[in-house]
């Protein structure tokens, strides 16, 4: 019988719990090692999207470059051909021997450049579409595949 000191009160045949420390190590380690191949897994979850992101990026930036690169060029081309078409007018201009003359060379030239600068412009919105696309791509993709990633989880 043992007594506790300030209390009134007797403990008799009570058993406490041994402590056995290679069990409790061992639940640890346990513990330890689940949470270690936890970590790998999420570590390894985001690393793989980190990786198809910039991927994603990379392909947007390299296709925005290419198509910034297509839409310059057929600019260049239009402001040249319209260049060449204006010098032609002013060299035909400078030949004219009449009024009438003069107005009719104005008239066809300018019904001619208005038809060139649709032309023009048809062309330059069908690469900025297709540009569009293009550039948006990549990161559509990356986005849907994401998502059926998180759907399958």
């Amino acid at each position: 019988m043992s007594k506790i000191t300030g209390k009134t009160e007797t403990i008799e045949n009570v058993e406490f719990p041994t402590f056995d420390p290679s069990k409790a190590a061992e639940q640890v380690r346990a513990v330890a090692d689940q949470s270690i191949e936890q970590s790998k897994e999420v570590f390894s979850k985001l690393s793989s999207g980190a990786e198809t992101t910039q991927k994603a990026f990379e392909s947007t930036f390299e296709m925005a470059k290419t198509t910034g690169n297509e839409v310059s060029l057929k600019t260049i081309a239009a402001l040249r051909a319209n260049a060449e078409a204006g010098f032609t007018h002013l060299e035909a201009l400078v030949a004219v021997k009449s009024l009438s003359e003069f107005f009719e060379l104005q008239t066809a030239f300018l019904s001619k450049q208005i038809e060139n600068s649709a032309e023009q412009a048809k062309t330059l919105q069908a690469v900025m579409m297709r540009a569009t696309e293009d550039v948006s791509k990549p990161i559509k993709d990356a986005l849907e595949k994401a998502l059926k990633e998180r759907k399958a989880a």
